[in-house]
């Protein structure tokens, strides 16, 4: 169609609707954040609990099967698990991108996901 309503070529298809499958250095160096940022509020909660002389299983479970920050491979810091996909990895690029993309948020987690948790997820 002509005249102002007219659809442009990125509406339509074009570079904006796409998800660039490689993260920049500062998406990266913000999810690296993101991952430090969990791993204090979990070693917080645990010291404190420890002060009071209690803890949790779930902050107990959380340290012994999650990896801290520094421990993860990169394929786990800047992919999530798709089954959908053919090498079963797709990239994270941003929060709500995450949340449309990625069913089911928040039963799983993107930490650690290795073979074992692809044989159970698929």
């Amino acid at each position: 169609m002509f005249g102002p309503f007219r659809l442009t070529n990125p509406l339509s298809g074009g570079l904006l609707w796409k998800v660039p499958w490689r993260l920049s250095r500062h998406q990266k160096y913000r999810q690296r954040e993101r991952l430090r940022g969990v791993d204090t509020i979990v070693s917080t909660v645990d010291s404190a609990l420890a002060r009071l002389g209690q803890s949790l299983k779930k902050v107990e479970m959380w340290k012994k099967e999650m990896p801290t920050e520094q421990e993860m491979l990169p394929k786990d810091k800047y992919t999530v698990f798709d089954r959908k996909v053919k090498r079963y990895r797709k990239g994270i690029h941003s929060k709500c991108a995450l949340l449309l993309r990625v069913g089911e948020w928040g039963s799983r987690s993107s930490r650690g996901i290795g073979e074992e948790a692809i044989s159970v997820c698929a």
